[in-house]
């Protein structure tokens, strides 16, 4: 890998230092205040509560037909591990246990530290000159901490997306078994896999299919519910019935639906506050957009698809993710999916260095004030006692959405790029020969003709 030019590690570093020094302030902030400011969630008594919420249905009966999820059995089987089942018993709902559940707040917090430690080291082995800022930068920049403040479970899918898409494991087989448990904890993680096609990886497509069906089967098998008909039907019901009315609902979005939502709003009045010519322009510009983006990436994995050796593998896993991210509301938690990979890009390129730099911009916790609303008194859940809360209009909410896909739709402008020097440089040439050890599966290999034995004379 080229070595980054000092000027921009010299920039990497002081965005790191931003970053840190961000933190503690919004530490000091949690402290004097008894809340974590802006743009941390708003409701400061929610702490943990997307951990304890699905910990209380680990244990209980009705999580897909009362509970309504769309978590596959997995998720339910490790939380069912992971947390103190007493807590839970009497139908005592995850807000209450979560005060009981001293195992599971421990078990949380080491989830984070493994995925820090795995983070370092993926880092230290891609780039060493670069794995000290990137490190921190994930570890404690905003869509990690905003992910351990809500106790998201996509701190244990980010640990099997790492194992299975990173450097640092080498059997086959055990990546295809972390494959499929990522799939098996968030849905959409599926596209990792079939990003693997594009590379033409047809023994690995089969290999960490047929995992998602073994770890699927195993824990729904051991959870007892969450049918393939269920989870299809509370996923399309979930779609179908996501509605924005709340202005707050945009606080960390990772896409531009819940904006477009928004304005669409019969409830809040979009209307009256950003005015009638705006949200005709957000109407319009939102969709253009998100299928500019989309169909940017399309053409970026038919590029990969026909010129693989020529871009990274871990590319197009960051492309299939980013996909996810800008054609639904998975909200900013998946962020930091993507910041692993583009985090791996080397520095070198203006498209690369723009990618990683918006990275370390969305990882800075702070944001610029725009307007400020009136004081409200809120439960603080880690200080146990009620506190007055200030909201101000920030311009994170607005700009961020774009911020986020614009890394991945940068890195699928660089894939194109590449795609085409390498045609320039070496010609069109035949590219839809599949080698022999590689075929889809081994009852379709084409047959071989017989060697012919050995002459006797």
């Amino acid at each position: 890998m080229k070595k980054p030019s000092l000027s921009f590690l010299g920039l990497e570093y002081a965005f790191a230092l931003t970053i840190a020094i961000a933190l503690a302030y919004s530490f000091w902030f949690f402290f004097t205040y008894k809340y974590f400011p802006q743009p941390f969630f708003y409701d400061i008594g929610d702490t943990w509560m997307d951990w304890f919420n699905p910990a209380f249905w680990s244990h209980q009966p009705g999580a897909y037909d009362t509970y309504v999820t769309i978590y596959p059995p997995l998720t339910y089987v490790i939380l069912r591990v992971v947390t103190y089942g007493p807590c839970y018993a009497g139908g005592v709902v995850g807000g209450l246990a979560r005060e009981c559940d001293v195992l599971g707040i421990v078990a949380l917090h080491i989830f984070y530290i493994i995925a820090v430690t795995l983070t370092a080291r993926t880092f230290w082995k891609v780039d060493r000159r670069t794995a000290l800022p990137r490190t921190i930068a994930l570890s404690i920049g905003l869509p990690m901490i905003w992910t351990m403040d809500r106790g998201n479970v996509i701190l244990i899918t980010y640990i099997f997306v790492l194992l299975a898409y990173g450097p640092l494991v080498k059997s086959a087989r055990m990546r295809w078994l972390y494959a499929g448990m990522a799939v098996n904890m968030k849905i959409y993680l599926i596209g990792t896999i079939f990003a693997q096609l594009l590379h033409r990886r047809w023994r690995w497509f089969e290999g960490a299919m047929i995992s998602c069906i073994l770890v699927y089967c195993i824990s729904y098998l051991l959870f007892g519910s969450g049918s393939p008909s269920e989870i299809y039907r509370n996923i399309t019901d979930f779609a179908e019935n996501l509605t924005i009315n709340n202005p707050l609902d945009i606080w960390m979005a990772s896409s531009l639906l819940p904006l477009l939502q928004l304005t669409r709003s019969e409830i809040f009045p979009t209307i009256l506050y950003v005015g009638s010519d705006n949200v005709r322009l957000i109407e319009i510009l939102a969709p253009l957009i998100m299928h500019s983006a989309q169909a940017i990436i399309m053409v970026a994995a038919a590029a990969c698809f026909f010129r693989p050796e020529a871009v990274p593998r871990y590319r197009m896993v960051t492309l299939s993710i980013g996909i996810a991210l800008l054609s639904t509301e998975v909200s900013s938690y998946t962020q930091i999916l993507v910041l692993l990979f583009c985090f791996m890009e080397p520095s070198k390129g203006f498209l690369r260095r723009y990618a990683i730099v918006i990275g370390y911009l969305i990882c800075i916790p702070l944001d610029i004030n725009i307007d400020r609303l009136p004081p409200t008194y809120k439960d603080s859940f880690l200080f146990n006692t009620t506190v007055p809360v200030e909201y101000v209009v920030q311009l994170g909410p607005f700009i961020r959405p774009i911020l986020t896909l614009s890394i991945p739709v940068s890195l699928a402008i660089l894939t194109i790029i590449n795609v085409w020097q390498d045609i320039r440089q070496q010609g069109w040439g035949e590219r839809w020969r599949f080698r022999r050890d590689v075929q889809l599966l081994p009852w379709l290999r084409r047959p071989q003709p017989p060697t012919p034995p050995a002459s006797s004379v």
